[in-house]
């Protein structure tokens, strides 16, 4: 059985090469070697853009278009909208129980936000709680990897400590001794003096190694000997001494992540007017990327240039081979060749990498419901594994009356 990864994106309208690059590329990748869950985080939306009711619709299946245009294939992976499933909303309103808020205020991402985001208002508890209700979606499909930046591992290890506290304050039911000799008696002897070692160096000495250990020979037994899933988990919460794992704490997926810069030089994005979207018309694209500033030091055709100074370049590092590349530096540096010449081998490269995504997307762009098709059968796929994890929530948690 492939190990799950998930992953969401806010419903922000069409997507642009800087989330094909940062993010959309990896997925189209991770497709072929994981269990993958993509979703629509449509509530995420609302917690900076509460009050744009009336282009959300349209931002979410203009989304998932671009999703599958640029090579995501509902066959391989689960495509579904967050809303759709309540079941993300009630464990994000349990978890709150207790979770410190503590916890959720000292996340980068937030304070960040407030600083840059001066003309939304953000003084509001869905926005203090996106992070919790981000761990709830990662938590509820047993994720084992979020494939993030660097600078998002604050978000999985806030998850991964929101989970653990989960499992100690309620994975240790009455008979859980019991559950822990019962599934260890289904180990051949050699592995239970085994997993009960790497146990003790894991307690006494936060050896890492030890738990990786532990966790391994446990995968190793699973379909075997009559060992269950369940027993799995008793296992885990027997090695990490915190009751049974009935929420499972995620690893950090570090994909390699290619940064495209916008056409100014500051990140890409819709709100600065400096991106390029995924399936932008030909002559737009190349209209933009005219008008792109290069070296501000180059002022005249003979003056020579740098390429570090030049937005430019950062394209050509993302979408030219070596040969165009050194074409474009030592023209630049000697004034053999003028900006626009040192623009064009972008502009066939970008259009290049459009024109599939166009081709693709424009199926479903004729028959809207064939995307509403994809997308609730995808959410149906993930309502399965939900429901089931909010049983077993419940259950602990001494709801299922």
């Amino acid at each position: 059985m492939r190990a799950r990864v998930l992953s969401g994106m806010r419903p922000t309208g069409a997507l642009h090469l800087g989330h094909y690059h940062g993010a959309l590329k990896n997925w189209v990748r991770l497709q072929h070697e994981y269990d993958s869950f993509f979703f629509v985080a449509d509530w995420h939306a609302l917690t900076t853009h509460y009050a744009d009711r009336e282009v959300i619709e349209r931002n979410v299946y203009d989304m998932v278009i671009d999703w599958i245009a640029a090579g995501l294939d509902p066959d391989l992976c689960t495509l579904f909208i967050q809303s759709r499933l309540p079941e993300h909303a009630e464990l994000f309103t349990l978890l709150a129980m207790g979770t410190p808020t503590a916890w959720l205020e000292r996340v980068p991402t937030h304070k960040d936000q407030i600083e840059h985001l001066t003309d939304r208002d953000l003084a509001t508890y869905g926005f203090l709680g996106y992070p919790l209700l981000q761990a709830a979606d990662i938590l509820i499909y047993k994720a084992a990897y979020v494939p993030v930046g660097e600078d998002q591992d604050s978000h999985v290890e806030l998850t991964r400590e929101v989970a653990r506290r989960f499992n100690h304050l309620y994975g240790r039911s009455p008979r859980f001794e019991a559950d822990v000799a019962a599934a260890l008696a289904k180990l051949p002897p050699g592995q239970q003096e085994l997993l009960e070692r790497q146990r003790r160096e894991f307690g006494q000495d936060g050896n890492a190694d030890a738990l990786g250990n532990g966790e391994a020979l446990i995968r190793q037994n699973a379909g075997r000997h009559g060992f269950t899933a369940e027993d799995g988990e008793v296992l885990l919460g027997h090695l990490k001494g915190t009751g049974r794992a009935v929420l499972h704490e995620p690893q950090a997926l570090h994909t390699e992540v290619t940064r495209l810069p916008g056409l100014d030089g500051q990140k890409m994005s819709k709100s600065y007017g400096n991106a390029i979207e995924m399936r932008e018309e030909p002559a737009q694209v190349e209209a933009k990327i005219r008008r792109m500033p290069t070296d501000p030091q180059r002022v005249r055709r003979s003056d020579a240039g740098d390429p570090a100074r030049c937005t430019v370049w950062q394209f050509h590092k993302v979408y030219s081979d070596a040969a165009t590349q050194q074409w474009a530096s030592t023209g630049c540096t000697t004034a053999g060749i003028g900006c626009l010449d040192c623009k064009q081998p972008v502009i066939d490269a970008i259009l290049r990498e459009q024109q599939p995504w166009r081709d693709r997307a424009e199926r479903y762009l004729a028959n809207p419901k064939q995307v509403h098709w994809i997308v609730e059968m995808g959410t149906e796929r993930a309502r399965t594994v939900a429901r089931q994890t909010m049983k077993d929530v419940r259950d602990v948690m001494g709801l299922a009356y």
